[in-house]
């Protein structure tokens, strides 16, 4: 998808990877904005409306990177790709139970950087998804669960659901191929893009925050369900 119009927020409070961030988006077409502790970011957040977020979690301050993570999600949905130096597995999953979209650990290339950019800004422009040759409307088998995906609106019950652009793209696929058990690399690849396969993990989590907001009973889910090493399935009247 095309840059222009774009504005990203670094929040990250070594000056050298301000830089370095800084110069490589704005030679790829984007605005960027720049913050070096928690509270500076949300008021970022709040006042300049960023289409994307990059953020370290080691931050200075009252507010660290968890906690920008939190508080973002209150008022905004625009992705956020976590830029960390830790690569502890239950840090990058807990950053992702946060509101995370994605994680990528330090030292990393320009090239991945802006590709996982290109990715989270391609689930969070509907125009691209409402261009594709596919349904514009998705319910589940007894009406509970519906979908406009030109409206990006999601329904469960009586209830609108808030979801994230990642959380909707999970949800879309796994609803246009009800009754289908998609593979773990399947989901990767078609939601996070081709440089995915083995994050496993991810799927993880976006699969229990669907539940805790779709399902009448999170822990008993009657709709996403999970085929044990292989992947999930959005369920059809057919496997009741």
């Amino acid at each position: 998808m095309k840059a222009k119009g774009k504005r990203i927020l670094v929040v990250d409070d070594e000056l050298s990877i301000q830089r370095i961030l800084r110069q490589n988006l704005l030679m790829s077409g984007y605005e960027v904005l720049v913050a070096g502790e928690g509270r500076q970011a949300i008021e970022m957040v709040q006042q300049h409306h960023p289409d994307l977020i990059l953020l370290d979690l080691c931050l200075p301050g009252y507010l660290d990177g968890l906690d920008v993570c939190v508080e973002a999600r209150k008022i905004t949905s625009a992705p956020i790709i976590v830029l960390s130096a830790l690569a502890n597995e239950k840090q990058k999953v807990r950053a992702l139970d946060l509101g995370a979209d994605d994680y990528l650990t330090k030292p990393f290339g320009s090239d991945e950087l802006l590709a996982r950019v290109r990715a989270c800004l391609r689930r969070s422009n509907p125009a691209e998804v409402a261009m594709e040759n596919q349904p514009t409307t998705l319910i589940s088998d007894d009406g509970y669960i519906r979908m406009n995906v030109e409206q990006r609106t999601v329904r469960a019950g009586e209830q609108e659901v808030r979801l994230t652009p990642t959380e909707f793209e999970l949800l879309r696929q796994l609803m246009q191929k009800a009754g289908k058990v998609l593979t773990h690399r399947a989901l990767l690849q078609a939601i996070w893009g081709p440089e995915y396969g083995e994050e496993a993990d991810y799927l993880r989590v976006y699969v229990r925050q669907l539940r805790r907001k779709i399902e009448k009973e999170p822990s008993r889910p009657q709709y996403i369900l999970t085929e044990p090493g292989i992947g999930y399935m959005f369920r059809t009247r057919e496997e009741t």
